[in-house]
């Protein structure tokens, strides 16, 4: 495998904002207590990877989904996100997903984990995937179309919707950047320790608590008073009955399919 340059060499710093992402430097922490891999996603994209050895994780954040069992590659532009790390995960490298430092079909297969929103270019980015890798490139986003039925957006913030709908490629845009892939929805648990925002459909209680929204990429997007006011009605909600009138059959459902969605690409045969 070659790397084009020196990882270890230090770069001028650059910023980790765009338009389409957030500032990681300053958002990131809580992340690796509220994002915690969750076992049978991990399973679901796991499964994928087949026999690959070597794995490339674009937008690797703080390791959650990365495999023990392989040799992984790790890319993170936001030194907030790379310092949360675990010691037992190799230190990421600081680059971006458009430009990623390594030779045509370097790598075994690539992730890339509920990342692609917060790339400047995700487009650039995906087809950067598919040239480093000689295997299968897997990308877990979501269908924004369909969060629109999520009750925390639909109920309380229609304004989420409005943000992920300029973030977010749609999935046709991802798979053909991919040239060619296949997608499938990936149920939700009722006990996900993963916390993006659908994470607590059953539990409405949990975006009450700050610590769970502050590791959720939408509320430091949003105009200022928005996420109070919905925290607010939220709250209210719960506390007068309305939401448990409205939605009490997801307390007790064992999975959710929402927008969650995993796309895999593969190389042609031949």
């Amino acid at each position: 495998m070659s790397v084009s340059g020196d990882p270890s060499v230090a770069r001028q710093p650059v910023s980790v904002r765009s338009a389409r992402g957030l500032d990681y430097d300053r958002h990131a922490e809580g992340y690796p207590a509220q994002r915690r891999a969750d076992p049978r996603i991990a399973a679901a994209m796991l499964a994928e990877l087949g026999s690959a050895r070597t794995v490339l994780n674009v937008g690797a954040g703080a390791g959650s989904y990365e495999p023990l069992d392989r040799d992984v590659l790790a890319v993170e532009p936001s030194a907030g996100m790379r310092a949360q790390r675990p010691e037992r995960l190799m230190p990421a490298i600081d680059a971006r997903a458009e430009a990623l430092p390594f030779d045509d079909g370097s790598v075994d297969a690539a992730m890339a984990i509920i990342t692609i929103h917060h790339w400047d270019d995700p487009l650039a980015g995906l087809r950067e995937m598919r040239r480093v890798t000689r295997g299968p490139v897997l990308v877990l986003t979501f269908d924004v179309d369909l969060l629109a039925d999520f009750w925390l957006i639909s109920d309380y913030l229609p304004e989420a919707l409005q943000d992920d709908r300029r973030r977010f490629p749609t999935i046709d845009v991802v798979m053909n950047a991919l040239g060619g892939a296949s997608v499938k929805a990936v149920p939700i648990p009722i006990d996900c320790t993963d916390g993006f925002l659908e994470c607590h459909y059953a539990r409405p209680e949990a975006y009450l608590d700050p610590a769970v929204r502050a590791a959720q990429s939408v509320w430091p997007r949003l105009a200022e008073g928005v996420e109070e006011r919905v925290v607010h009605a939220l709250a209210r909600d719960l506390a007068s009955g309305a939401w448990d009138e409205r939605h009490s059959h997801l307390r007790t459902e064992p999975a959710y399919e929402g927008g969650l969605r995993l796309i895999v690409s593969r190389p042609p045969v031949g």
